[in-house]
């Protein structure tokens, strides 16, 4: 497994825990020496414990030398970072096209080349040109297998995949990836077997189309608060369709994380390229960065119309809960937003200090939301984590110099908030 990233760890845990003997490499001796201490550089539950217990086993190593990792092995995974390219919306492919090369460069015998990296259509076929040029006696398949794993649930995701989509050519690579599966066949998990630019193609479109989910209810959101409709009703309402379904319905302050954000770019830069424009995705772009600032609007309205000299505790900057990842989190835009304009910001995250505290400076990290409350003018839920659910809401007012809430994620009724004294109770679409 080439990279110890989000995709690249978490995949490889997985597969030694099938029972497959895995050799995670990465580049960054730091990195490798924490993994092989048993610390993990991500936040994912139930991942150190998985990565402790097959480590002990045997079936799970870490290492820096990728021609060794790689000399022998059935399969060969990229799962190294492709981040937007800066500038023009692409999908970054340097460290994929630098891993084919050293791949290529390290093969001794037939491997199956396998890219999990988010990558666009048509990579693959140059990852094989990389690895050829690398090697041109190497002895090899190339494959397409793209992750679906949700931060947070990551190993439930890998375990009991929706389904596993794999992109392949030759029979002699659909032998090797199925039986590297072979976990998830007995159980009668769904795997697609398909060609290359087509399992390319999955994984955009599935991420750009929950993107759009998000974007959509967002919009309806913004329209309820002006009619007087109650987003959760609405969302329960057409989300009992089936064809519709309940996920990816919920009201909030925008998408963020490290896979929308980049994959609807890129997927929209792609359409452009070959003359078919994303329409529908390049809108989903921009409405999502005008639902961030019509969250900042909220809160400014709470302060009443000016940021400066004011205090605004944030409970939550992760993009979503039961992850450290800020990576285009909606607090990025806001609690900027907020200093700049000459405000005292409290923030508190269970996981977000380490990620946060060089993205979102002259802001002070407290201990829980209650020291975020102290004193406060407005504060701000923005990550839905489970311990801001079932705060004691009169003891939250009662700390605060003017008591109003802006719960962006509705976790609390309106009614409820304003009966233990809070002043003022906004939410999204309601």
């Amino acid at each position: 497994m080439i990279g110890t990233g989000y995709v690249g760890l978490v995949s490889g845990v997985c597969f030694s825990d099938f029972g497959h003997d895995v050799v995670c490499v990465d580049k960054d001796p730091a990195k490798i020496d924490r993994l092989r201490a048993g610390e993990i550089p991500i936040f994912e539950p139930g991942l150190q414990d998985l990565m402790a217990k097959n480590v002990a086993a045997g079936r799970l190593t870490f290492s820096l030398d990728l021609a060794a990792a790689v000399n022998g092995a059935d399969a060969v995974f990229i799962a190294v970072g492709t981040p937007t390219r800066r500038g023009d919306g692409h999908a970054d492919l340097r460290y994929v096209m630098s891993a084919a090369e050293e791949i290529g460069r390290a093969l001794t015998g037939y491997a199956v080349v396998v890219t999990k990296s988010t990558v666009p259509v048509g990579t693959n076929r140059k990852v094989a040109e990389a690895v050829r040029a690398a090697n041109p006696a190497a002895e090899f398949d190339i494959a397409s297998n793209p992750e679906f794993l949700r931060e947070g649930a990551a190993i439930d995701d890998f375990m009991r995949p929706d389904r596993v989509v794999v992109g392949i050519e030759t029979d002699r690579a659909r032998k090797v990836l199925s039986d590297i599966y072979r976990p998830l066949f007995l159980r009668d998990f769904p795997i697609v077997f398909t060609g290359l630019e087509s399992a390319e193609m999955i994984k955009y479109a599935a991420n750009a189309f929950l993107a759009t989910k998000i974007t959509f209810i967002n919009e309806i959101a913004a329209l309820c608060e002006r009619v007087g409709a109650d987003i959760k009703s609405v969302a329960k309402g057409i989300g009992l369709d089936g064809r519709i379904g309940n996920k990816f319905l919920h009201a909030g302050p925008g998408y963020g994380g490290s896979c929308f954000p980049k994959d609807t770019k890129a997927l929209a830069r792609i359409g452009q390229e070959h003359a078919v424009p994303m329409q529908i995705v390049e809108t989903v772009i921009k409405v999502n960065d005008q639902v961030k600032q019509r969250m900042l609007d909220k809160i400014v309205d709470l302060l009443d119309g000016t940021m400066n000299g004011k205090t605004v505790g944030i409970l939550g900057v992760t993009f979503k809960p039961n992850t450290d990842d800020m990576r285009d989190a909606p607090s990025l835009t806001i609690v900027p937003a907020l200093v700049g304009g000459g405000a005292k910001v409290r923030v508190m995250d269970p996981e977000g200090r380490r990620e946060g505290e060089a993205l979102l400076p002259h802001v002070r990290w407290v201990e829980n939301a209650y020291h975020a409350a102290q004193g406060a003018d407005v504060l701000v839920i923005l990550t839905e984590w489970n311990e801001f659910r079932a705060l004691d809401l009169a003891k939250l007012a009662r700390k605060m110099a003017t008591p109003r809430l802006a719960d962006l994620r509705n976790i609390y009724n309106r009614d409820d908030a304003l009966a233990a004294g809070f002043e003022t109770y906004v939410g999204v679409g309601r």
